[in-house]
């Protein structure tokens, strides 16, 4: 087979531990997964089932345990906003899953930021356009080396926090969650088939708000990780 041109490299993110590389396939986003959260930004959580956003794969920024990762500032926003999350990667996948079936495809996490031009976001909301412009920018997605999950049980608990120049700004736990992490896989495949490759990130405990250049974003998440990021 011929391209036109040379097809660029597919987005990987290493795994942590090992010379090996997870491909991503497509990164999916549960928006408004925790009630405090959701309540910050205005909705209430009781009465919305789980919905999505994607962002796409050259989205993912890897960064390294106890490594700085560089995050540039990007274009045509004045309000970027932290969302420190919990990200599962899938080993496998399928159509219309049960909750069962949603968590064996687990193969591993990481932690993530779901960076948001939040004010390109709030026009589209005032439009009713859709969120591309405010998540799916380049570099929207710094990660950490994915652990792999090998034989443990989902987490259903666990400390979630971000600072920002040492000072706390996101804190959480993933017992917060309205939808568990097999929910929200299964929900998922009910719009799209899964796949291995695929990224999902669980959504944001409150306390989202604005970075600039030269600020330190410093995350971690209870047996999972941790990933430090300067906004440049």
């Amino acid at each position: 087979m011929t391209y036109v041109f040379e097809p660029p490299a597919r987005p990987a993110v290493p795994v942590a531990g090992s010379d090996a590389l997870f491909p991503v396939r497509r990164i999916f986003c549960v928006a408004r997964n925790y009630a405090a959260h959701a309540r910050e930004m205005g909705h209430d959580p009781e009465r919305e089932p789980p919905f999505f956003f994607c962002k796409p794969a050259d989205a993912v920024l890897p960064v390294a345990a106890g490594a700085l990762g560089a995050l540039p500032y990007p274009p045509a926003t004045q309000n970027l906003h932290h969302e420190f999350e919990l990200v599962v990667a899938l080993g496998k996948g399928g159509r219309d899953l049960t909750p069962e079936q949603a968590a064996d495809c687990v193969w591993g996490y990481a932690c993530g930021f779901d960076m948001t031009r939040r004010d390109l976001q709030g026009r589209a909301k005032e439009k009713g356009q859709p969120w591309d412009s405010g998540k799916a920018f380049d570099f929207a997605a710094p990660i950490s080396h994915i652990q792999h999950r090998g034989h443990a049980p989902l987490p259903t608990s666990g400390e979630i926090v971000l600072s920002v120049n040492g000072v706390e700004r996101q804190r959480g736990d993933l017992a917060d969650m309205i939808w568990s992490i097999p929910e929200v896989i299964a929900h998922l495949s009910t719009l799209w088939t899964l796949k291995a490759g695929d990224l999902v990130f669980t959504g944001t405990p409150e306390g989202v708000g604005p970075v600039v250049p030269g600020d330190r974003m410093e995350g971690r998440i209870a047996g999972v990780g941790a990933i430090s990021i300067l906004v440049s």
